[in-house]
């Protein structure tokens, strides 16, 4: 049984062995023939290579030639535009050279010629000076017999001559100075009056007229009695209080209340009221009221300052300039309320420097302020206008606002163009129809001034002051003045108002002359 196993063993590892030796030899005999077969690749791939690497190797070649031939011919091309622009040059070079030989022998030609005229030309200086010698002595002989024969000598006659050729020359000036002035009238005048109007027509106005007193309505008679308390004692304190005088006449129901200034006319006008209202009249609370009204006074000032320089769109005023401000509406000019006058002017500028292409801004502030000299709590000799530069300087307005405050009515040099509009407005404002109240004697006055001037140039006949003094008619006498006088006598007229007299607006001057020639038909 051992025997039998031992047998199959030996059989199976003589088996196994013999497989192994199958498999090893076969799978040397597949080894071989696959190096066969990449021996036979690799030489395929190096004779592919080798064939590739000639064909670049020639390409390569190609283009390097064709590099180099371009490169060359690029190089040709550089040398030949060098080569002729050297010719060129050259052939400037020589050009200029013959053309310089050309002009030196030209040179020499002119100055050849140059040297003759010369010659000729003193020749004739000579011959000149001598005839001009000949002349003087005749013009002399001409001169000596024309004294003799005429009885004058040269310095008379030429007196006589210069004194009527002034005469011509200054008709003839005038004349043409009339046409200038009527020349830039008719350029000028007509855009300076559009902006005017435009101006004008774009501001509302309000006519208030102020008046140096003031009247207090009373309930009845009977409160008469009361204010002027126990001989007078209540009338006496309320005038030491305020500094009013207060008139009680026969007039019913109401007393009057005169002062020139207006702010201590408000507070006695509001005192009274609030002591007629309580009922309790006697010094102590008089003054009491007195000085609780002047308190609320002031601050009304301060207010309406404050009011205004809003509405008017100003900013950064100095409060002691605000409060100035808030002054004039208790102050008159001319009958005419200054703050109102004041808004009126500042928004005048406003238009018209807009117009102008000026600082609308900085025009409102001076058109505001140009009148802030007649608001002074104290009395000053300085003029309205000066005072309030001073003012504005002080305050840190600026220089333009302050030489148009100063400059509104020429007391010093305008020196911008700010300082003829805040004069012009001023002007368009007192000037208007209602503005102002005027005083009968003063406006007779002007009219008589006009009328004055007239009659003290020669000719004058007749003069009249007509349309309120805006126009003056003089009528002359025409054996003594032609048509060209009359001319310069309008024009002379017309200088002489605006030299001496100070008017608002403008004044018309018209010369009229008329010949008649009368028969008698019988």
């Amino acid at each position: 049984m051992s025997t039998t196993i031992l047998y199959f063993t030996i059989i199976g590892v003589i088996g196994v062995a013999i497989g192994y030796i199958i498999a090893k030899m076969i799978e040397r005999s597949a080894s071989s023939k696959i190096i066969t077969d990449a021996e036979k690749s690799a030489a395929t791939i190096i004779k592919d290579a080798k064939t590739e690497g000639e064909s670049i190797k020639k390409d390569k070649i190609l283009q390097a030639k064709e590099k180099f031939i371009e490169l060359k011919s690029e190089h040709e091309k550089v040398i030949n535009s060098r080569e002729k622009k050297m010719s060129d040059a050259e052939k400037r070079t020589r050009d200029k050279e013959s053309k310089i030989s050309s002009e030196l022998g030209r040179n020499k030609k002119l100055n050849s010629e140059l040297d003759d005229k010369l010659k000729d030309y003193n020749h004739r200086i000579d011959y000149l000076e001598k005839k001009q010698a000949e002349i003087d002595k005749v013009h002399t002989q001409k001169v000596q017999q024309l004294e003799v024969i005429s009885g004058l000598s040269a310095d008379d006659a030429k007196d006589q001559l210069m004194e009527s050729l002034k005469e011509t020359a200054k008709t003839d000036a005038m004349a043409m100075i009339q046409n200038t002035i009527e020349d830039a009238k008719m350029t000028a005048q007509q855009e300076a009056k559009k902006i005017v109007i435009n101006t004008i027509q774009r501001i509302g106005t309000e006519e208030a007229i102020d008046n140096c007193v003031s009247v207090f309505n009373l309930e009845s008679d009977d409160v008469k009695g009361r204010i002027i308390g126990r001989e007078g004692r209540n009338i006496r304190a309320i005038e030491a209080a305020t500094g009013v005088e207060i008139i009680v006449d026969d007039t019913p129901e109401a007393i009057i209340l005169s002062c020139f200034d207006s702010v201590r006319r408000e507070v006695a006008r509001l005192s009274l009221h609030k002591l007629v209202t309580d009922g309790r009249i006697h010094p102590a609370r008089i003054e009491e009221v007195v000085k609780k009204t002047r308190k609320a006074i002031d601050e009304e000032i301060i207010e309406v300052g404050k009011r205004t320089v809003i509405d008017l769109g100003i900013h950064g005023l100095h409060p002691e300039l605000i409060k100035m401000v808030g002054r004039m509406k208790y102050r008159s000019s001319y009958g005419q309320n200054l703050l109102q006058h004041s808004r009126e002017v500042a928004k005048l500028c406003g238009v018209m420097a807009a117009e102008l292409g000026v600082n609308a801004k900085l025009a409102k502030r001076a058109g505001l302020l140009h009148d802030i000299g007649k608001v002074p709590e104290t009395e000053m000799e300085t003029p309205h206008a000066i005072l309030g530069m001073e003012m504005a300087q002080k305050y840190g307005e600026k220089d333009d606002v302050c030489n148009a405050i100063g400059a509104h009515h020429d007391e010093i040099e305008m020196k911008s163009l700010l300082s003829p509009i805040i004069q012009v407005c001023d002007a368009i404002s007192g000037a208007r129809p209602g503005a102002r109240r005027q005083v009968l004697d003063s406006y007779i006055q002007r009219l008589k001034d006009l009328e004055d001037i007239a009659f003290g140039f020669t000719g004058v006949k007749k003069a009249y002051a007509i349309q309120a003094g805006r126009e003056l008619r003089v009528i002359v006498e025409s054996e003594k003045v032609n048509d060209d006088k009359a001319s310069n006598l309008s024009f002379e007229i017309s200088q002489k108002i605006q030299t001496d007299m100070t008017y608002p607006g403008q004044v018309k001057v018209t010369v009229i002359r008329e010949t008649r020639a009368v028969n008698i038909a019988k």
